[in-house]
């Protein structure tokens, strides 16, 4: 999967610190990656798995 072609986004939420989570939706992937570091690697997740991940976060299934 070719990402840099993507539009990346962040949260308005997100605050100016630098510490978020871009994400870029591709057809049927989506990707993630660190604001503070674009060029970094990136995780690519199916829809499925994203929304699996979405919903694990929001129920408090991960120590964050």
């Amino acid at each position: 999967m070719d990402l840099s072609a993507l539009r990346w986004r962040k949260s308005s939420r997100s605050s100016n610190y630098g510490n978020c989570v871009e994400v870029a939706f591709s057809g049927s992937a989506v990707a993630a990656r660190d604001s503070k570091d674009p060029e970094g690697g990136k995780l690519v997740l199916g829809v499925g798995a994203w929304a699996s991940f979405l919903d694990g976060l929001r129920n408090g299934r991960f120590d964050v």
